[in-house]
Order: C-alpha cells, then structure tokens, then sequence
C-alpha cells in the first residue's frame, strides 16, 4: 500500500541529494571561471524574484520544515537572514537530508486527517496535514528547487536534466559515474 510516507518522504531526500550536488557544481563553476560566490548565492531571474540563497533555503523548508510544521499543527515562512555562503547553504541541505531519513513512517501515516494551519500573521489557512502537505508545501517545494536549478543554468553552470533530478530510485543501484558522466536524456 502506497503511503504519504512514500509520496513525500524519499522524494524529498532524493532532490535534496540533488540539491547539494548543484550545489557543488555551482561551487565549482565560481572556483573554475573565477566568478565571486556572491555572485551566484545572491543571483535572481528576474529583479521582483528572491535569490538563490532564498530558493534553496525554501526549498529546505518545504521539505522537512514543512513535516516539522505539521507536527506543530501550523507551519509559517521563515523570515530569517539568508545563507550567505555555500558551506552555511550546504549545512542546511544536509540536516534537512538528515532528518528527513530520520522520520518514521508510522509517525508520519498518524498525520493523515490531523488538523493544521497555514499562519503568515494574523491570517490562519486551515489544512488537513495531507492536503497541506500534498497540495501546498510538495508544490512550493519543487517551485523552488526548480527555480534554484534554473538561476544556476542562466548563469552559466554546466549542469543539465540528470544534474536536477538526482538519483532516482531504479530497480538496480546506478553509480555516480552513470547517473552525473555517464547518462544524458537531455
């Protein structure tokens, strides 16, 4: 039986896996071509756009803040300062990574038909933590990696489709040398 575990859970651990890989290779294309990290963690699409510090760090709170959130009964944006490095952006992939492969999959099956609020100040959206879950935070949180992938492509980093979607979970383990050198679909 497919679970909301299945449909949220491993996903979010693999495109966060992903994300730190894009990561590096935004790292690395400074390092190679000289260009100032800032350059690139402060990079925008578009001026009324947040930067990539806000995508990623979104993107984290989409995942597993957003399970966090519905433990809490309410979740609510993160109006903290922005990562400024990629070290601090890297640091806050990988724990939510982590925590993530630390929820329980009972714990997470006992959210279904909890109640749960949406809360930006006094406005208060009520959910059920499926639907919150499903219909609002997955979404952001796929808004806001793709984002964080295309500001990287526009600014010049060599990644591509497989760079984006990570390692996917095949019927066979694929190395790392497949899934980033070796395998092209796009």
């Amino acid at each position: 039986m497919y679970s909301l575990y299945d449909a949220i859970v491993p996903t979010y651990v693999q495109m966060l896996g992903s994300l730190l890989h894009l990561l590096d290779k935004a790292e690395a294309h400074c390092t190679e071509h000289a260009v100032p990290p800032a350059e690139l963690i402060g990079a925008k699409l578009a001026d009324d756009m947040y930067p990539f510090a806000y995508q990623v760090k979104s993107a984290v709170l989409h995942s597993i803040g957003a399970i966090e959130g519905v433990r809490r009964g309410s979740f609510s944006p993160d109006r903290s300062a922005l990562p400024e490095t990629f070290e601090e952006l890297r640091t806050r992939v990988e724990a939510a990574r982590e925590a993530l492969l630390g929820v329980e999959r009972d714990k997470m099956e006992s959210f279904i038909g909890q109640d749960m609020a949406f809360v930006v100040g006094e406005k208060r959206i009520p959910y059920t933590a499926e639907n919150f879950l499903l219909s609002f935070s997955q979404p952001d949180f796929y808004f806001h990696l793709t984002i964080a992938y295309a500001i990287l492509r526009n600014k010049g980093v060599q990644i591509g489709k497989l760079d984006f979607m990570g390692k996917t979970r095949t019927r066979r383990a694929v190395t790392a040398v497949e899934v980033n050198d070796t395998v092209r679909l796009a």
